[in-house]
Order: C-alpha cells, then sequence, then structure tokens
C-alpha cells in the first residue's frame, strides 16, 4: 500500500510538472529586450492572442495581449537579397500559473511573419531550445525566432507579428499554438527593396584623340542595349554642347558613329541611351581635344596642357581590428573602429561609386557568433575641393549579405578624394566561452 501511494504522489508530481511547462507556451514577460541586428526602424507591437494550451494540461485558452517586435538584418535590400527576420516575443499573453519553478532550456519556439506591401506571404522563423529557469508563478522571459525571405518585389515591404507555437520537452513533448485574433497584427518593421541593377559595361572608343574643328571623328561603342537609340554627344566640361547626333546599335548592341565636331572647347565624348544622360545607360566621357586651327598672332605662343583621367581605389590604413574584451557572464558590446578607409575617384567622369562590407561569421572556443551580431556606424568626409560629397552608409548590422559603407552619386562630373571610418560593435551574449573570435570583414569598391 505505501508503494501504491508513493507512484501517486510521483505521478501527481509529474503531473504539476506538466501542467507548469505547458503553461510556458503562453506566459511571458520581462523588460523590453531589442534583439542583435534589429534595425531603426523596429517597433514594439502589441496584439490580441488566444493561445491553447495541450488538452492534458487541463488549462482553459488564455486570451490576452501579446508585446513583440520584429527585425530584419538590412532595411534597404535589393531584389534578390535574403533578409534575415528576427521575430522576438517579449511578452505574452500570460504568466507561469503554478507554483513549480521550471527548468532552463525545455522550450522550442516556432512562429511566422507576415509580410504585407509590395510582396506578401510569410516568413517561418524557429528559436532555439533555450530559456533560464522560471520561477513559480514567475514571469517568463522573452524568446527569439529567426528565419530568412528572398526579395522578390522592389518597394516598401511591411512586417508584422504572426501565429507561433511553443514545443516543450519536459516529462513529455508537447505543443502550445497561439494565434493572432485579428490579423494582421500591426507593422513592427518595414523594409525598402530597390530593383536589381545590373553592371554597366557600356564602353566607347574614339578612332582619334584630336582634331580640328569641324573634323569628324569616329566614336565605337560596345555593349550597349541591342537595336537602341543612342545619342552620341560632345561634352565641354560637365555641359553637353551641341555637336549631338543619334545611331542605332546593331544586333550586338555595338555601333560606329562619325560626330563632327565644331565646338572648340570640347573635352570629351559621351553616348547614353534614351533621351537624356544617364551613368546606368551611358558611357564616357571618352577624352578629344579640338585643336584650334585659327592662326596666332604674329610673335605669340601657343600653350596647351591636358588633364589625364586616373583610376578608382581605395587603401586601408591597416588589415586588422582588435575590439574591446567582454565579461564572461556579463557579455555586451565589444566595440572598436574600422581601420580608416582611403577612397579616391580620379575618373573625372559622371559614375559615382559604393563601397560595401560583407562579414563572415565570428569562431572561436565557444563555437560562433552570427554575422548579424557585428554593427557599424559609417562616417565619411570629402576632402576640400571635391566634385562628389559622400554619403555614409546607415548604421546598423554589416551580416553576411553586405552593408553599405559609403557612396557617391551619379553627376555631371564625379570624382575626388575620400576619408571613410566606421565605429564598430560585436554583440557578445553574457555566457559566450572565453577565448578570441574572429571574422573576416570584405570591403568592395565599385
Amino acid at each position: 500500500m505505501a508503494l501504491t501511494r508513493s507512484r501517486a504522489a510521483v505521478r501527481r508530481r509529474r503531473w504539476t510538472a506538466v501542467l507548469g511547462a505547458t503553461a510556458l507556451a503562453f506566459a511571458g514577460g520581462g523588460a523590453l529586450a531589442t534583439p542583435a541586428g534589429a534595425t531603426s526602424s523596429s517597433v514594439e507591437v502589441q496584439y490580441q492572442t488566444r493561445c491553447i494550451p495541450p488538452p492534458i494540461a487541463g488549462i482553459p485558452p488564455i486570451q490576452g495581449t501579446t508585446t513583440a517586435l520584429v527585425s530584419v538584418d538590412k532595411s534597404s535590400p535589393k531584389v534578390g537579397d535574403v533578409v534575415t527576420v528576427t521575430y522576438t516575443i517579449t511578452k505574452p499573453a500570460a504568466s507561469n500559473p503554478v507554483d513549480l519553478a521550471l527548468p532552463a532550456d525545455i522550450m522550442t519556439p516556432s512562429g511566422k511573419v507576415v509580410l504585407g506591401g509590395a510582396q506578401s506571404g510569410a516568413v517561418t522563423v524557429t528559436g532555439p531550445k533555450k530559456n533560464p529557469p522560471v520561477p513559480g508563478k514567475g514571469s517568463f522571459p522573452a524568446f527569439s525566432m529567426t528565419g530568412t525571405f528572398t526579395v522578390t518585389q522592389a518597394g516598401t515591404i511591411t512586417l508584422s507579428p504572426g501565429d507561433y507555437n511553443i514545443h516543450t520537452s519536459y516529462i513529455m513533448e508537447l505543443d502550445t499554438p497561439c494565434t493572432v485574433l485579428d490579423p494582421p497584427a500591426p507593422v513592427s518593421d518595414t523594409v525598402t527593396a530597390s530593383p536589381v541593377t545590373s553592371p554597366n559595361t557600356r564602353a566607347l572608343q574614339l578612332e582619334t584623340p584630336s582634331g580640328a574643328p569641324g573634323v569628324r571623328v569616329t566614336v565605337n561603342g560596345s555593349r550597349f542595349t541591342p537595336l537602341t537609340d543612342v545619342t552620341v554627344v560632345g561634352r565641354a566640361g560637365a555641359a553637353e554642347t551641341a555637336d549631338r547626333m543619334t545611331v542605332t546599335t546593331d544586333s550586338e548592341g555595338s555601333f560606329a558613329a562619325r560626330l563632327k565636331v565644331n565646338d572648340k572647347a570640347t573635352t570629351g565624348i559621351v553616348a547614353y541611351e534614351g533621351a537624356s544622360w544617364n551613368a546606368e545607360k551611358g558611357a564616357g566621357p571618352a577624352a578629344y581635344t579640338v585643336v584650334d586651327d585659327t592662326p596666332d598672332p604674329p610673335g605669340s605662343q601657343r600653350i596647351t596642357a591636358s588633364v589625364t583621367a586616373g583610376e578608382l581605389s581605395m587603401t586601408q590604413a591597416g588589415d586588422a581590428v582588435q575590439l574591446s574584451a567582454v565579461d564572461f557572464g556579463q557579455g555586451g558590446a565589444a566595440t572598436g573602429s574600422l581601420q580608416t578607409v582611403t577612397v579616391k575617384d580620379f575618373r573625372g567622369g559622371p559614375a559615382g561609386w559604393s563601397l560595401t562590407g560583407k562579414v563572415t561569421d565570428f569562431t572561436g572556443p565557444g563555437g560562433s557568433l552570427g554575422s548579424g551580431n557585428l554593427s557599424w556606424t559609417p562616417s565619411c568626409t570629402a576632402k576640400a575641393g571635391s566634385p562628389s560629397t559622400c554619403a555614409a552608409g546607415s548604421a546598423g548590422p554589416v551580416g553576411s549579405g553586405g552593408a553599405t559603407l559609403a557612396s557617391t552619386p551619379n553627376g555631371a562630373l564625379t570624382g575626388g578624394e575620400f576619408t571613410v571610418d566606421a565605429g564598430l560593435s560585436l554583440d557578445v551574449p553574457a555566457f559566450t566561452a572565453p577565448g578570441s573570435y574572429a571574422g573576416v570583414l570584405t570591403l568592395t569598391l565599385s
């Protein structure tokens, strides 16, 4: 008889444990925690949810307010880019209803993030089987889930929290689904996707670099759009001259134009598709000099000078960055500064440039820290007299997909020398194993 009572007591203790574990699915609380990788456009939102515990728990459905935050690693992706989404439940609809404390690492969350605006659908997100111990009748900590989606449409894409499910592994395997009562939930984050831009490989070549006023110069173009009208025109510095003509490319996108150049101020020749100059659909300027054949007065000397176009290049002050240390058990931000990058745009043409960076995961004794854990705050300064203005990229995660560090726009005449810097911050979880963690940041200038 004593043995029977003992087994019954064990069953009661196990049943109480199951009751508490299933409650984890719809409990939550704690202060708002912004996940690593959250962008400045992320906002915490609240929405009504209904969570249904497994029947074995004997708990009625819970209806209440869920608080959540959705964030992305790229706020300005291009079509075709992969965007990582983080869905953090900061406060579910209820708290632990029993006095029994729940152990750590019994909860595995999953869910959906709903896309709207320019792109529809849902992003599947999952989280690790990880949670701290929860005291009886206590609030549950926030939990996060991540997933990815590929951008298929240009425009503004909204992201809203969707349904989620908690799988608990304590005594038995159980699921507790939670649904949004009035979908979609409020928008928590947005991304602005731009169309894919193909590299401009159009090229111009002149038969001769100079000629007298009124002489025709042969202009050869290649890799333009096949069977398309192209304007070929002279340039006097940044302005176009009246010396122009229109030609049609052949089936391979090439043409040969005989442009008559009269303007003695001409310094180059450009060609472009469309009604006006477009750096993405044009080529040049190809340098050209009009040799003034006006007779010089007696006793005079004609003096000429030429400016030779250079290249787009960059240099770095170093190839290694040591971030500050963080304490085991506390974690936080390991900070430092990017080695200064100097960009020199001595091409003297109409095209701007873009400097982007991407980073690998940081590997060390405890495994790896994701590439999305590294954020930067870029800055860019143009040297006095530079024709172009330099724009720093947005502060936020760098990630493996890449982010813009700095750029200059297209213009009639671009160029200059620029100093690019960035503050760096690596988010290190509190109990990351001690040791050195290293990743590789690659910068690309185009």
